[in-house]
C-alpha cells in the first residue's frame, strides 16, 4: 500500500450565513474527493464568522451539540458518500454554559471518531474568545483513521509547543491547525511557528486561515494556508493572501519515519529533566 496520502484544506470567506457556509463546504469537500482526496480539515469555526471579534451573547446560538448535533451528522454522510476522512472545526455546546471551540473527527466510512476541543483561549482585542469558550479538556487525542493517525490543535494552541510535542508523543502522523489569523503582530509568525513544529515533532502539519474582513469588525484574515512536512518545509506553495483556495497535497508519510531516523529527537529527549516547566 502506498504511504502517499492526498490531503485537502480549504480557505473560504464568511458567505453572510450558516447554512450557504456549510453547502460552499460541501461543494470543496465533492471537489476535493474528484481529485483523489482522502483527508480534508475546514478553517476555524468553519460554519459562521469568527464573531470572537464583538462581545455579543446572541451568538451563543451558533453552538450545537457534538456529535449528535445536525452539522456533524450532515457531514458523516458526506464522509461516507465520497469516502473522505473530514475534519470539522464548530463551536461546540456540552449543556448550557458548557460552550467549547471544538474540532469532530469524522472517518471515511462516515463514522464519529472524537472530538478536540481548543485548549488555550485568547482574550485581547478583536480575539474576545474567553467570552464564548470554556479551555478544552480532552487533553491531545490522536485518531485512528483510514487514512492514519490524525491530531488537531486549533489556531491560538499553535504558540504553546507543549501540545505539539504531546500530539506528536501520541502518534500523530498530521496534526491540522485550523485557524482564524489575522494581518498584524502575529502574521510573520505564520509561516514560522508551524514549520517549526512539523520539524521539531517530524510529522505534517495542514495550517489552515480564513480570508477576507467580516461585517463584525476590521480583522483581515489573511488565507496562506498551507501544510508543511516532517523536515519543516512547505509541501509546494502557500495558498493566496486575499483569495478562497482549495488546498490539495499529496503528503509522503514514509518521509515520517525516515525524517525521525535521521534526526532522532524522540530518542534524544530528556523528559526527567522537564519537571520543573510544569511546576511554574
Amino acid at each position: 500500500m502506498s504511504d502517499v496520502v492526498r490531503a485537502a484544506i480549504v480557505q473560504a470567506a464568511w458567505t453572510g450565513d450558516q447554512e450557504s457556509m456549510i453547502e460552499q463546504h460541501e461543494k470543496y469537500v465533492a471537489e476535493a474527493a474528484a481529485a483523489g482526496t482522502r483527508v480534508m480539515c475546514f478553517q476555524e469555526l468553519f460554519n459562521g464568522p469568527y464573531f470572537c471579534q464583538v462581545q455579543e451573547a446572541d451568538y451563543y446560538s451558533y453552538a450545537e451539540a457534538i456529535p449528535d448535533g445536525p452539522t456533524t451528522k450532515r457531514f458523516q454522510e458526506i464522509a461516507a458518500k465520497h469516502g473522505m476522512v473530514l475534519v470539522l472545526p464548530m463551536y461546540e455546546e456540552e449543556q448550557p454554559g458548557f460552550l467549547y471551540n471544538t474540532a469532530a473527527v469524522i472517518d471515511a466510512d462516515g463514522s464519529y471518531l472524537g472530538k478536540y476541543r481548543k485548549t488555550h483561549i485568547p482574550q485581547v482585542k478583536g480575539f474576545w474568545e474567553k467570552f464564548y469558550f470554556r479551555p478544552g479538556n480532552l487533553g491531545y487525542p490522536v485518531f485512528d483513521t483510514a487514512v492514519g493517525r490524525v491530531g488537531v490543535y486549533i489556531c491560538y494552541d499553535r504558540h504553546f509547543p507543549e501540545g505539539w510535542r504531546a500530539l506528536g508523543l501520541n502518534g500523530a502522523q498530521v496534526v491540522f491547525n485550523p485557524s482564524a489569523t489575522s494581518r498584524g503582530l502575529s502574521a510573520y509568525l505564520w509561516k514560522l511557528e508551524q514549520t517549526a513544529s512539523a520539524a521539531a515533532n517530524m510529522y505534517f502539519v495542514g495550517a489552515i486561515n480564513r480570508v477576507g474582513v467580516e461585517p463584525l469588525g476590521d480583522n483581515d484574515f489573511y488565507g496562506t494556508s498551507y501544510f508543511a512536512n516532517p523536515r519543516g518545509q512547505f509541501v509546494e506553495d502557500p495558498a493566496s493572501d486575499q483569495e478562497e483556495e482549495l488546498v490539495i497535497r499529496d503528503l509522503d508519510f514514509a518521509m515520517i519515519d525516515e525524517t525521525r531516523a535521521l534526526w532522532a529527537f524522540y530518542r534524544d529527549r530528556r523528559p526527567d529533566m522537564y519537571g520543573p516547566l510544569t511546576e511554574a
